[in-house]
């Protein structure tokens, strides 16, 4: 992950911020953690693209696609 994520780690380097990548599993504990850390401002996730829950399909093909250069693809159930 070191040499696919040299770019954005110089670029945060430079903004003097920390990159790093997370990894997450379908663990409830760890997702509790995550929220947690997400709600207290330790960490920030970056979102490239938010689609309606009737956009699935669109959401799932721009991902696939690679489109989402800079960060994640949500689907929002609401």
């Amino acid at each position: 992950m070191n040499a696919l994520s040299w770019k954005i780690r110089r670029h945060a380097k430079r903004q003097g911020v920390t990159y790093s990548f997370l990894f997450m599993k379908a663990d409830g504990d760890q997702l509790r953690e995550r929220t947690r850390l997400i709600d207290a401002g330790e960490i920030r996730p970056v979102v490239d693209r938010v689609f309606s829950f009737d956009q699935t399909r669109e959401a799932l093909e721009y991902a696939e696609k690679g489109h989402a250069k800079g960060g994640k693809v949500l689907i929002a159930m609401t």
